[in-house]
């Protein structure tokens, strides 16, 4: 449920700016980042349906879960703010919030990691050193994004993500008949 709320805070935002353009600039680096949240969170939707797996359920790996989805909610809501009344529009407004969209990011890695030591050892070990690489890749990313404002690292940063997010995707569901 958390998750569809992200997925609906983005798809409402992306309305909003097909319906009325005008009313808040759009940059094309924000528009990446929609594109990227939208993709990591149909990815976790579909990759908590291997939480059937997980033999022994507890209140804590519940909680876990959620906060996980929550995470990824409060960060797709730095994409479309309730409101802009003092920035001149969705780049502005993400390149003046980005500590907190890429702080956010980051930690929603650390959190990939402990969804996918949760499902198990087998299924951890199935992603193998790339997984872990990625990981620690994505998250210096974030730390290098938060702090830098770099309109050509951001884009190179966002590109670079939803190129491999997709060819992820397109192997891990490729080897699953």
């Amino acid at each position: 449920m958390v998750i569809g709320l992200g997925v609906a805070r983005l798809l409402n935002g992306v309305a909003r700016v097909l319906q009325d353009p005008g009313q808040s600039a759009t940059d094309p680096i924000h528009l990446g980042w929609v594109a990227s949240m939208l993709l990591l969170l149909i990815h976790f939707w579909w990759w908590e349906f291997g939480l059937y797996g997980v033999a022994q359920w507890t209140f804590s790996k519940y909680l876990f879960v959620i906060s996980y989805a929550v995470l990824l909610f409060l960060i797709s809501a730095f994409l479309f703010p309730e409101s802009m009344a003092n920035y001149s529009g969705y780049g502005h407004f993400f390149f003046a919030r980005r500590a907190w969209f890429f702080g956010l990011l980051a930690l929603s890695f650390v959190f990939d990691v402990g969804d996918t030591a949760l499902k198990g050892e087998a299924h951890y070990a199935r992603f193998g050193l790339e997984y872990e690489i990625r990981t620690v890749l994505l998250i210096v990313a974030c730390i290098i994004a938060a702090i830098w404002r770099n309109r050509i690292f951001h884009a190179i940063f966002v590109i670079a993500l939803l190129a491999h997010e997709i060819s992820w995707i397109a192997r891990l569901f490729a080897t699953q008949g």
